[in-house]
């Protein structure tokens, strides 16, 4: 057994100052302070003494190495405090085997790299040198190297050149571990597992911090929302190497979620809430369910902000949930103009209230003045209808299109019910279903005749989607695949009664190719069938050509055409697409290929392809990557633009 002087009994508050101060340097900034120890450390007689009081030296290490003649402690060039220079250099030696991070924590709170300035003094230099090095010393300790020490060397001239070299000394382990408490919880052996911190573990700040943190994490999850996790006991045996890691829990009990409770601003009835939420009362407690419900009340963009807190309900093994809303303000106005080669000159605005008709019925009134597009509607969008992300809509809209491919003049009426996904949880499956009653002018093509006339159609359709996403992100997709299915029977009423079926079928896949770069590929079949061309409506026949679809041609480009060069659809489609999505840091480029054509006949083939290739380039936000692709067509037609530019949000597909 070692002696006790040779023992260093650490409390609980001086680990977590350490951890915090570790912590703060990996977000860049200082740490917290921390907090006040209940009892003083042990002293070490083998401690270095403090400095002098009120004088602002250290005492003599009476068995140190005296310094040369003509150096002054700490400076290997004897030269005046206030002597100024125009910057200097800082030089870390010693650290390279061990944690990359600890450099990078250490440029994040070093003195002399934050505050590093021109024209500084070499005694302000010296102390910011000194202060580096205690700085240097705490982080190997937080890593586990409990004898390291750090030297300084300030080495004058016109560029100074501060040189800290470090001495880790052993590594600590960990000999033991004791956890208490968990004892009475009938899954204990699956809460002590989420504490990952085990016998022969480095002692590490971090490490045990993060076990800390995964253990009340854990206990939140598994209906112990009062349960107390002190900071661990450490004790460091010097002469073994070796520390001891004590955790006394107390569960508080388990409980069961109560009913839900509305304060501050009455948006949303408990009845709405309960039913965003994806807990019932009765069921086992959950943290994580309480965060879900948060992130879930601010999508809804009717609150600037959300506390939810829980209370003892009177049931004793239950707690209610306090949700306190603050009102965010219900209405947006919103312009847009823009132009482009393919669209013309387009503005747009329109007015939204997201909660006309509560609750979360957003009515949205827009309107659209360009010189290929004229609109006016309104869109009834209700969120979360009779279940957490199930979307009511509603439409109703007249339009003016004068597009290269048709000119219709449409009213529709459209209703629909869709499994939406979003970014707080993006679902495997989705689906939507619903009815369409479009009435339509249009101008048409009868390949017969090839007389161009103008006909009037009445449609009813009822789409139906079924999707599955097996991605890993909804905007930038790194690995995985989708697919995606839309069947659209549909009856139309033009020289007579007669029907058709629409489908279209979307396939994507994505595939990492080292750290930095993605595989990314894309295949679409579309078939109508049950009618001719001449008979199914322009504005419902299949289009190929532009940023979604195949890059490099303009907006419905490709296709069979009429006498005057103009696109006339289709009623099949093939498309494919290839790019390898290259990123360095937040850009990216993106060089691709894609090819399509539409067939006159019900179902598509590979013949004729046109071809489409460029280079995109990426800049990677928080909310997702903003597009720039440049493409031009390898067998272009004559008409075909020689380069075509998109911009977006978000991948290509």
């Amino acid at each position: 057994m070692p002696s006790k002087p040779a023992r260093r009994v650490l409390s609980s508050a001086l680990v977590l100052g350490l951890v915090r101060a570790a912590s703060a340097l990996a977000q860049g900034a200082p740490a917290d302070p921390a907090p006040v120890a209940a009892s003083p450390p042990a002293l070490d007689p083998s401690s270095p003494l403090d400095a002098m009081p009120d004088l602002g030296v250290d005492w003599p290490v009476l068995d140190a190495v005296p310094p040369a003649p003509d150096a002054a402690p700490g400076k290997e060039e004897a030269l005046a405090d206030d002597a100024e220079v125009d910057r200097y250099t800082v030089v870390l030696e010693g650290i390279d085997d061990l944690d990359p991070a600890l450099r990078t924590r250490f440029d994040a709170l070093s003195a002399l790299r934050t505050e590093a300035k021109h024209d500084i003094e070499i005694g302000q230099l010296d102390r910011r040198a000194r202060a580096d090095a205690a700085l240097l010393t705490s982080l190997q300790v937080a890593l586990g190297y409990y004898d390291a020490t750090t030297d300084y060397r300030v080495a004058g001239g016109a560029t100074p050149r501060v040189t800290l070299s470090a001495t880790p000394g052993r590594l600590y382990r960990i000999a033991a571990v004791s956890l208490t408490g968990l004892g009475d919880a009938p899954d204990g052996a699956t809460l002590a597992r989420a504490f990952t911190v085990t016998a022969n573990d480095p002692v590490n700040a971090d490490r045990v911090t993060a076990a800390v943190a995964a253990l009340r994490a854990e206990l939140g999850r598994r209906g112990y929302p009062y349960a107390k996790v002190p900071d661990p006991d450490v004790v460091i045996d010097r002469e073994a190497a070796t520390a001891t890691v004590a955790l006394a829990v107390d569960l508080g009990g388990e409980k069961r979620f109560g009913q839900v409770v509305v304060r501050g601003a009455q948006l949303f009835s408990a009845s709405h809430i309960e039913l965003i939420a994806r807990f019932h009362p009765g069921d086992r407690y959950n943290a994580a369910r309480l965060e879900d419900l948060r992130r879930a009340l601010v999508a809804t963009g009717l609150v600037s902000s959300v506390r939810i807190s829980t209370v003892q309900a009177q049931d004793p093994d239950r707690v209610d949930v306090i949700v306190d809303l603050t009102r965010a303000p219900p209405r947006t106005i919103a312009l847009e103009a823009g132009y482009g080669t393919g669209e013309g000159v387009r503005a747009e605005a329109s007015w939204q209230h997201r909660n006309l008709l509560p609750p979360e019925g957003a009515v949205t009134f827009r309107g659209v003045a360009g010189t290929r597009e004229q609109l006016v509607g309104a869109l009834l969008r209700r969120s979360n209808f009779r279940q957490r992300d199930q979307v009511l809509t509603a439409q109703v809209t007249a339009s003016h299109s004068n597009l290269d491919a048709y000119d219709a003049r449409s009213f529709l009426l459209a209703a629909g019910i869709e499994r939406q996904t979003n970014i707080i949880w993006q679902k495997k499956w989705t689906w939507s279903y619903g009815a369409e009653l479009l009435a339509s002018d249009e101008r048409s093509l009868s390949t017969a005749s090839g007389i161009t006339t103008r006909r009037t159609y009445f449609v009813a359709a009822v789409p139906v989607r079924l999707a599955y996403d097996g991605s890993d992100d909804l905007l930038d997709p790194t690995t995985g695949y989708r697919l995606a299915a839309r069947v659209s029977p549909e009856a139309s009423l033009q020289s007579g009664a007669f029907g058709y079926v629409r489908a279209q079928i979307d396939a994507s896949a994505y595939q990492p190719l080292g750290r930095t770069i993605v595989a990314a590929g894309r295949l679409r079949f579309g078939a109508i069938g049950g009618a001719t061309s001449d008979r199914i409506a322009p504005s419902r026949r299949f289009y190929s050509g532009g940023g979604g679809s195949v890059r490099g041609y303009g907006y419905q480009a490709i296709g069979p055409r009429d006498a005057d060069n103009d696109p006339i659809g289709g009623r099949s489609l093939t498309e494919f697409a290839v790019e390898a999505r290259i990123r360095f840091g937040d850009f990216g480029v993106v060089p691709f290929l894609d090819g399509g054509n539409l067939y006159r006949s019900a179902l598509p083939s590979f013949g004729g392809l046109r071809y489409g290739a460029g280079m995109g380039v990426r800049y990677y936000t928080s909310f997702g990557p903003i597009r720039l692709d440049v493409g031009t067509p390898l067998n272009r037609r004559s008409g075909d633009s020689r380069v075509s530019i998109y911009v977006s949000l978000g991948q290509a597909f």
